[in-house]
């Protein structure tokens, strides 16, 4: 696992043994961010369930002006392998409970324009995730929310403030899905 292009490319990034953090394949992870093309530079990222920090060390890499990589579990994985891509000064490693996180980054007026939700599949965690980013504050007018899940899971929750704008299936195992502001809400 490595950064595809930018100023860190070709950076090898650290997994955690076992199988606990499935990261994003390279291929999910290219075709995703040629989607976003130039949406990426300047912007304020947030990485939740970050694991390796793949997609928001990714987008630092390209260009993104800031990141804040939240996981439980992987903290010291995180803080390495910014250091190690040379992103270090541009990141933020939270080690904890993601919904606590996003509660706490708005509490300190945190605003977000990218969001990657990445967590494992077939748990609901992109379903809670997804409600509690369309309730918070925490997303910029311009914010888009870039969710990956299992391709089975195809049920939306109800949202108030967010929309899906586009949806990508990627063989039999993967389903990343794009969802922006609704216009007037912020």
């Amino acid at each position: 696992m490595r950064i595809i292009t930018g100023k860190a490319r070709g950076a090898r990034l650290k997994a955690p043994k076992g199988l606990s953090t499935r990261p994003t394949s390279d291929r999910v992870k290219e075709s995703l961010f040629s989607i976003l093309g130039g949406r990426v530079v300047g912007r304020r990222v947030l990485d939740l369930f970050a694991g390796t920090g793949s997609l928001g060390l990714e987008a630092l890499s390209r260009g993104a002006s800031f990141a804040v990589l939240v996981d439980r579990a992987t903290g010291d994985i995180l803080r390495d392998n910014a250091e190690h891509a040379h992103l270090a000064d541009a990141a933020r490693i939270m080690r904890g409970d993601v919904f606590a996180s996003l509660s706490r980054l708005g509490a300190e007026g945190e605003r977000f324009d990218l969001v990657f939700c990445d967590p494992p599949y077939a748990k609901g965690l992109w379903e809670r995730a997804l409600t509690a980013l369309d309730a918070s504050m925490v997303l910029s007018k311009e914010a888009l929310v870039v969710v990956e899940c299992g391709a089975d899971e195809k049920a939306l929750p109800p949202l108030s403030r967010l929309s899906l704008v586009r949806e990508e299936h990627y063989g039999h195992t993967t389903l990343v899905r794009i969802f922006a502001m609704r216009e007037g809400d912020v």
